[in-house]
């Protein structure tokens, strides 16, 4: 089974949906990325019908409040249940090493000392070089710095057990340095802040993001096969789906994904 489990589909600001994030479950494992920005994590992930208990491997794109905060409450939850013996093995933190500190001082700062105790213990940091390799999952994942300018971020590029490739980008445009990883990819996770004729109004360039028809346009120049579109405004959920996908299919050939929070995909 190959599965994306969508948490989230929002940007920062959203109010009637959770931010961006997501679990991939491969090889009967759950890979969290990203945790959106509080405890709102925990009824995403209840609503999914996925137990925190489930999760082993955490990766986090970056320190924007929308990514980030939730982390700490994962880190307080699995803490939890591993001093209640509630928990098998270990709990790893990927980031790049930027972040590493950051996590640490934010759980020192909230968490309970028993708690942070079990850093590089049971609860393992491990931070990702640029175009580092490693298992994730059971998969080959490739780790790479997008290149922001507003805040250092990581995507990765995954090798699925059934031999096809997933990329993911942040919560940023694909940069020409990183189109090596997106080409001919099966599934492309991106995202588009608004539709091209909302662009006045969101003003997503400004903010370093793009519409639906931008990402279209490049998974087609770049051969991919699926795309994914989240990360998004959230003033008509109601019909964002088919928004969003109508004007996709202007520019783009192949399979249209527009999540709504709690959605899932078959890869």
């Amino acid at each position: 089974m190959q599965k994306l489990i969508v948490l989230g589909t929002g940007n920062a600001m959203v109010s009637k949906c959770y931010n961006t994030c997501f679990v991939l479950r491969l090889n009967s494992m759950d890979f969290l990325t990203d945790c959106g920005g509080g405890n709102g994590i925990f009824k995403q992930l209840d609503a999914a019908d996925i137990k925190r208990t489930s999760i082993h491997e955490m990766f986090i794109t970056h320190e924007h409040c929308d990514h980030i905060l939730g982390a700490v409450w994962m880190l307080r939850a699995i803490a939890t249940a591993m001093l209640a013996d509630k928990y098998d093995g270990n709990f790893t933190v990927y980031c790049h090493d930027g972040l590493v500190e950051k996590i640490r001082a934010m759980c020192n700062f909230t968490l309970q000392k028993k708690m942070t105790a079990l850093f590089d213990k049971r609860i393992i940091f491990k931070a990702v070089a640029d175009g580092e390799t490693l298992k994730i999952a059971g998969c080959k994942t490739t780790f790479f710095d997008i290149g922001s300018t507003k805040a250092r971020q990581f995507g990765y590029k995954m090798e699925l057990p059934d031999g096809k490739t997933l990329a993911f980008m942040g919560d940023e445009p694909v940069a020409p340095h990183c189109e090596k990883y997106v080409q001919n990819a099966h599934w492309l996770l991106c995202e588009a802040f608004c539709l091209y004729a909302q662009a006045d109004k969101f003003k997503p360039c400004e903010k370093h993001h793009s519409t639906a028809k931008d990402a279209a346009e490049l998974a087609e120049r770049l051969n991919v096969q699926n795309i994914v579109l989240w990360h998004t405004e959230e003033s008509d959920l109601a019909n964002r789906k088919k928004n969003y996908t109508a004007e996709a299919k202007n520019y783009f050939s192949g399979g249209i994904f527009v999540p709504d929070d709690l959605d899932e995909i078959n890869l």
